[in-house]
């Protein structure tokens, strides 16, 4: 147990004598507080407010912060009023102990929705205070630490609302010592088993390239000093979460994982970083496509540095990050970076401000948002996102996360921008508004008097900022113009089938509205327009409903989780092979539904129109198997095709079809049809086949060729 004697010489450091008085009077205030309470480790309760204060002061916190710290939990565990602690402390203290403790208070049955509640109060007590975070995720780091001494159910619950919530956040707003510290630990409670093979791999492979690594940042440091730039190299081994996370998003071995060490040159100034670059690609050979300059573009929590990979002396890849030291400081500590130092001069650094922008947007969408839990999943999806930069024809720079739009470029620049958005240019060029953005394009949209928002953008928009904009817009149209969207995209779908809305009997509409479960046609107007309802699918069901077209059974209809879709025909496409597990849209043919995966380039100049395209997911109950292919490549071995198939049915999985080619030095392709129940299935096979000897590669054929073809279906 931290003794609060060590920890007021610690923070003599930084503090003069007056502001370690004030922390020290709240540990006193918090150790009679918690009098006679333990931890379930034992410890007298008070250890932890002293541990929670211990893991602030290594970030040089300020004295209300640590004050908070000790006193987090006497409001709710002890019944404290927040006007005693305003009284005896300040009014800062007070507010920052509030902002920590209200996140628990909530008396709601559903568990999902107590978490929910308690991060949207999280948003506004960092609205208030950005402090509010740091205690609590410092709060949440001592807990992580101690939680062998909760029962199992507790510490799963805990590491998973760990992993899914307050390690992004603290990866969000640049606290990446924490970050990391809170992944692995949450990754040892969740999955035990590969924590460990995964912690004993790391260590063999530490070991075996001890030497190497050391000649590495010999010859880097000998190289610098030559070219006469202050500086010094550290070598890092990237930590376990992040290693096991790159395994399963590319489906890869750990041995196939090669760049799991990185270097860190740390230079004295910005300039000196990109010469350091120069003396790095002078000695390596840099990989095409591996660099990027965060410092030109900080990252969206102010991270900043020279990111390289290069071919190392084994010619294995190798990751060199080139910062300052100011830079380094920054990329492990974020927003709680020297934080007294910062709020003395007057200023606030670039995390700092980049995170009260970031909570300001979160605030944001929490106003449009119905509830809590539709909430909380947009910013799990927006909280971690791998970004991309773009440009404006003005060259201004705008940030996004990887996927995104035309559509959420407009809705970055501005709100009025998305919603009067009609087309766009990338790179001067006209293009769909669904195509991808990549990095470097510059973007420019064109707009039109009247807005153009449409339920149809929400098929492909990919950012929380564009969706709820969109969502709220739709929102709050006015009746008479929900209905008369609704009526223009139920005509133009009623159209393609060569029928007119108002040649339908009185007696044909009742009975289709009875069947849709709408008590007039103008509240089914109203439905469509607001996005609530599929135009297509509409008027397929009412025609289904009125016999007027034939349904074409197929005993292979896939189901699927779509609002209101009984009496439709759905297949799925054979240019990408959708499998459950795949993101995928729905596109209306004239056979009826054709589900594809999300991103088939097949979809791609067609996702924006809603009477082609709409959103589906899969149902979660299928009990059925899908078609889909896989390609190996292995040393041609006899007996391997007969190895490889006995692994295959062994996993419960049938064989359609095996092609074979035989390619130079001794190698063959395999190109396997497989019946599969999902992408679980599918990824646990392909681990399984690349434990076998002589196998080179392995992957999804419709991950990476079929999204070329050029004919639609």
């Amino acid at each position: 147990m931290e003794s609060i004697d060590a920890l007021s010489e610690k923070l003599s450091d930084y503090l003069e004598p007056k502001q370690i008085e004030q922390v020290n009077k709240a540990f006193e205030f918090a150790n009679e507080a918690h009098s006679g309470q333990f931890r379930t480790s034992g410890d007298p309760y008070v250890s932890h407010p002293i541990a929670v204060a211990n893991i602030l002061s290594s970030f040089h916190m300020d004295e209300d912060s640590l004050s908070a710290a000790m006193l987090h939990d006497v409001i709710e565990d002890c019944g404290v009023p927040k006007k005693v602690i305003e009284e005896q402390f300040n009014k800062n203290v007070a507010n920052l102990v509030d902002g920590v403790s209200k996140l628990d208070q909530l008396n709601i049955t559903s568990r999902t929705e107590v978490n929910a509640e308690n991060f949207q109060k999280m948003i506004l007590a960092m609205a208030k205070d950005i402090r509010v975070i740091v205690v609590k995720l410092a709060d949440r780091l001592h807990n992580m630490r101690t939680i062998e001494y909760l029962d199992q159910e507790k510490k799963k619950r805990i590491a998973k609302e760990t992993l899914e919530i307050y390690a992004p956040i603290a990866h969000r707003i640049g606290m990446n010592n924490v970050y990391r510290e809170l992944e692995d630990r949450s990754f040892k409670v969740l999955y035990p088993t590969r924590y460990r093979e995964l912690r004993t791999a790391l260590k063999k492979n530490r070991g075996s390239q001890k030497r190497l690594l050391n000649k590495i940042k010999r010859t880097l440091e000998k190289k610098l000093v030559d070219q006469g730039i202050p500086s010094y190299v550290e070598g890092r081994e990237k930590h376990i979460y992040s290693v096991y996370r790159k395994m399963k998003q590319n489906n890869r071995s750990f041995e196939e994982i090669m760049d799991v060490c990185a270097f860190k040159v740390i230079v004295d100034n910005a300039d000196n970083c990109y010469k350091a670059l120069g003396v790095v690609h002078n000695i390596f050979k840099p990989i095409e496509g591996r660099f990027k300059d965060y410092i030109s573009i900080p990252k969206s929590n102010g991270y900043q540095s020279i990111h390289t990979v290069v071919i190392g002396l084994d010619v294995q890849p190798i990751e060199i990050q080139i910062k300052t030291e100011e830079m380094n400081e920054m990329a492990e500590n974020g927003i709680a970076s020297h934080w007294i130092y910062k709020m003395g001069e007057g200023t606030e650094t670039n995390p700092q401000q980049k995170a009260r922008r970031w909570v300001a947007d979160l605030l944001e969408m929490r106003d449009n948002f119905e509830s809590s839990e539709e909430f909380i999943e947009s910013v799990k999806t927006d909280i971690f996102p791998d970004e991309i930069y773009v440009f404006t024809p003005e060259g201004e720079i705008i940030q996004l996360g990887e996927g995104s739009t035309a559509i959420d470029f407009a809705y970055a620049v501005h709100t009025d921008i998305g919603h009067h958005c009609r087309a766009c240019r990338i790179n001067r060029k006209l293009a769909p508004l669904s195509v991808p953005l990549e990095s470097g394009q510059t973007i420019e949209i064109i707009i039109d008097k009247i807005p153009q928002t449409s339920p149809a953008w929400l098929n492909f928009a990919a950012t929380s900022r564009a969706r709820n904009k969109i969502r709220h817009y739709l929102s709050n149209l006015k009746t008479s113009e929900a209905r008369k969207l609704g009526k223009k995209l139920l005509d133009q779908s009623l159209g393609h089938l060569n029928v007119k809305l108002k040649h339908l009997k009185k007696d044909e509409l009742r009975e289709a509205l009875d069947a849709l479960g709408v008590r007039s046609l103008n509240r089914l107007l109203e439905e469509i327009g607001l996005g609530k309802r599929v135009g297509n699918v509409v008027s397929q069901q009412m025609l289904s409903v009125l016999n007027k077209e034939s349904n074409k059974g197929d005993s292979s209809i896939l189901a699927l989780e779509i609002t209101g879709t009984e009496g439709l025909v759905v297949n799925y496409a054979t240019c990408c092979k959708p499998i459950p597990g795949d993101s995928v849209i729905g596109h209306f043919t004239s056979s009826g539904l054709v589900v594809h995966q999300e991103r088939c380039k097949n979809i791609l100049s067609v996702r924006e129109d809603p009477t082609q395209c709409f959103p589906v997911n899969w149902h979660h109950e299928l009990d059925r198997e899908f078609s889909t292919d896989i390609k190996i490549l292995a040393s041609d071995e006899p007996g391997l095709l007969a190895t490889m198939a006995s692994a295959i049915t062994s996993s419960a999985t049938n064989i359609e079809s095996i092609n074979t080619q035989d390619l130079d030095l001794g190698h063959i392709e395999f190109t396997l049809t497989l019946q599969v129940k999902g992408r679980d299935q599918l990824a646990a096979l392909i681990r399984k086949l690349r434990t076998l000897k002589n196998i080179l590669s392995i992957h999804r054929i419709h991950d990476q060729e079929m999204r070329q073809a050029k004919t639609l279906h």
